[in-house]
């Protein structure tokens, strides 16, 4: 493949992948409007399960036939995407949404840094975590977070982590259904807890556009988006761009739920998007990509 459509790649996976950033932050505030109703359990349910149900019907895998793939990653990469929806969410109960993905992210930001090798690599991860340390209320507020939210927020990460390098295996052996496939399995963890904790108030024709908003928002359009992504880039190159969701999510918090940040969390975002820009800037390029095929 001629270099400029291995270029055409990766601008590609970056620009699918902020789409996809800003589509799940959107979701995750509106879905934090469902809590009071169903409670961060159920709003996981209506999130994967009617996610799960969008995808089937759109791309109906039953149609093609998967035997001989690797099933165990297949499952892996669903119940990693379930679990880390559902203790995000219960993370939202009581800790910001910025704050939140801030410390969820710190699973890719180690992600990136073991695969990580040349010096300007290191430079912007740096960039990274500074951004990072202001964006989190250390200036006397630590105190004020909850700590079993922040708890949340760290398994978060790890299910982060295991839905990346899981999501790169997924999407190179199922292509354009692992997404649908995966979604599903991430539902069967996710709609028992729902169902547990919000029972039939799960059927309220009221929350039906919200909750048809929170799945396509937040799971069925970034999920899809982010498999191009992941498929197309290094995982330390993709963890290291994922340094833009505490911006978004900040922002998402600030313009969507009517958080406030200080003007050292603001300089944070300033940091943590120039630290994302320099590593879009200095991903290595390989001589050819494969569609559908994870580089490492």
């Amino acid at each position: 493949m001629p270099p400029r459509n291995t270029h055409a790649q990766v601008a590609l996976a970056i620009g699918v992948l902020l789409i996809a950033m800003v589509s799940y932050q959107c979701g995750a505030s509106l879905a934090k409007h469902l809590f009071p109703q169903v409670g961060a359990q159920g709003a996981t349910a209506y999130r994967l399960g009617l996610s799960a149900l969008i995808l089937l019907l759109w791309r109906r895998p039953w149609r093609r036939v998967h035997s001989g793939k690797d099933w165990r990653v297949l499952w892996g990469y669903g119940l990693a995407m379930g679990a880390m929806n559902l203790v995000f969410y219960l993370s939202l109960r009581t800790i910001p949404l910025g704050i939140a993905v801030a410390l969820e992210f710190t699973g890719p930001l180690t992600l990136a840094m073991i695969g990580s090798r040349r010096l300007i690599d290191f430079v912007w991860i740096a960039l990274v975590i500074g951004g990072l340390l202001l964006l989190l209320p250390l200036q006397g507020q630590v105190h004020a977070l909850d700590p079993v939210g922040v708890m949340y927020a760290l398994a978060a990460g790890v299910g982060w982590v295991l839905y990346i390098v899981l999501g790169q295996r997924t999407g190179a052996a199922y292509g354009a259904d692992a997404v649908t496939l995966g979604t599903s399995i991430g539902a069967l963890l996710a709609i028992p807890f729902g169902v547990a904790h919000a029972g039939t108030a799960l059927l309220s024709p009221s929350l039906l556009p919200y909750a048809l908003g929170v799945a396509f928002l937040s799971s069925a359009l970034p999920y899809s988006l982010e498999m191009i992504s992941m498929t197309r880039l290094p995982a330390r190159t993709f963890s290291t761009l994922l340094s833009l969701e505490p911006a978004v999510a900040a922002m998402a918090g600030v313009t969507l739920l009517g958080e406030r940040l200080t003007t050292l969390q603001w300089l944070a975002i300033g940091a943590i998007i120039i630290a994302s820009a320099g590593t879009a800037l200095s991903v290595r390029r390989p001589t050819a990509v494969e569609p559908g095929t994870a580089v490492n």
